[in-house]
């Protein structure tokens, strides 16, 4: 393998479809797992994370604000960090997301080390 570099996926649900059925849950769930298994097979895999829809901003004057996170009229629902030598192969397993099949999106980002 050559210089792998490190990559953020964050994974964004669409508000109106946050709410499955169980049996649909089920079915989503069982394709993350494949999902995440295919990078971690590889040893790509460094880190995954699913985040709830609450959340806590602070805002420059120091206020504090406890809301339901919502943008554009999507929800982060999680990220996952993998390395790559490029970032064409993450977008290659960004494109098998099973957060794709319910409507929502995936962000590729990568990151930048503080040296």
């Amino acid at each position: 393998m050559g210089n792998l570099k490190e990559f953020v996926l964050l994974f964004r649900l669409p508000q109106e479809d946050n709410q499955l059925t169980n049996e649909r849950a089920a079915k989503i769930n069982q394709q993350w797992k494949k999902f995440i298994a295919l990078i971690a097979s590889q040893v790509k895999l460094v880190n995954v994370s699913r985040l709830s829809f609450e959340g806590t901003i602070i805002k420059s004057d120091l206020s504090v604000v406890h809301k339901t996170v919502l943008e554009n009229g999507f929800f982060v629902s999680g990220n996952l960090t993998m390395k790559s030598e490029t970032i064409e192969n993450v977008i290659l397993v960004a494109k098998k997301c099973p957060i794709l099949l319910v409507g929502g999106t995936v962000e590729v980002r990568q990151t930048i080390p503080l040296n």
